[in-house]
């Protein structure tokens, strides 16, 4: 392989590498429903369980715990609130944005069943629901 084959291989490389990242980032922090007044994001969620209990775990830095909004419904939970831009950034230019702000509204499936919501906690910007299978 010739050197500048090799330079093109590595650009190919790093374009793809690139691409995949920007992909990762819409999906998971991504705006949803451009048609709406309020765009909607998407926080990331893990979850967890065993045989008597999920664990979900979603990632809301700069989400105030009080304007979280946790409704467990038959095919799954509801989590929504809202990220405000704070109000010392109205008067300043956008230089770089990613960090995702406005309502946001996430539903994640469960598996078929009854769940009772029975721990709710926010710490190190993770909303942390624990959830007992009934």
């Amino acid at each position: 392989m010739s050197s500048i084959d090799r330079i093109a291989w590595m650009w190919d490389e790093a374009l793809h590498a690139l691409e995949q990242a920007e992909r990762r980032q819409r999906r998971f922090y991504g705006l949803k429903g451009m048609h709406s007044a309020q765009p909607l994001w998407e926080p990331p969620a893990d979850i967890f369980e065993s045989e008597s209990q999920i664990l979900i775990s979603i990632a809301l830095p700069g989400v105030h715990p009080d304007s979280v909004s946790v409704e467990v419904t038959p095919n799954g939970i509801v989590i929504s609130a809202e990220r405000p831009l704070p109000a010392e950034l109205a008067a300043m230019r956008v230089r770089r944005l990613e960090i995702p702000y406005g309502r946001f509204e996430r539903h994640l499936d469960l598996a078929s069943g009854r769940y009772a919501l029975t721990e709710r906690c926010m710490a190190d910007g993770c909303l942390t629901l624990r959830l007992r299978r009934e």
